[in-house]
């Protein structure tokens, strides 16, 4: 199977995310060819700021196998990962990182600043723009949407305030 195959599955994830009002991004842990966690943005839902696809995925798959080092694990997500979500990665040791979508405004693998170019004790292998298309759209179609219920919640004093 391809990277493609395993960031359709982390695009499932998303789409259930964009489904319950959260931020769509989707992740996926694939060690020895099969999905072993997936993770879904719950930030709102739990209201909590570390709930973030990445940080959902590996808290599951370090449940799963027992083992807080994901030696031989491959993260797909389908937004570039941010700082907190970047660091969660090298310290648990996963050895790839495949993403869709860049994120300019907090990207952690290369956009805004690339964390596994620093002397950290592990350096994870980095791969970006797998499905770029469908995982920019799906984020794009979101905050769009977003926008437009935004504006509709507004009232005329709310307008008048600008």
């Amino acid at each position: 199977m391809d990277d493609k195959f395993y960031m359709k599955a982390a695009l499932k994830r998303a789409k259930a995310a964009y489904r319950d009002g959260e931020t769509p991004i989707g992740a996926v842990i694939v060690k020895d060819g099969v999905v072993i966690a997936t993770g879904r943005n719950l930030r709102e839902k739990r209201k909590n700021s570390l709930c973030h696809a990445e940080i959902i995925a590996i808290n599951r798959a370090c449940r799963r196998l027992g083992a807080w080092r994901l030696i031989d694990c491959d993260l797909y997500v389908t937004l570039e990962p941010c700082a907190m979500c970047a660091g969660a990665i090298i310290n648990s040791r996963i050895r790839r990182v495949i993403y869709g979508a860049s994120d300019g405004k907090a990207g952690s693998f290369g956009s805004l600043t690339d964390l596994s170019a620093f002397p950290y004790n592990h350096k994870p292998q980095i791969t970006k723009g797998v499905m770029e298309e469908e995982c920019a759209a799906l984020l794009s179609d979101f905050f769009k949407e977003l926008r437009i219920l935004k504006k509709k919640n507004k009232t005329p004093k709310e307008d008048n305030d600008i």
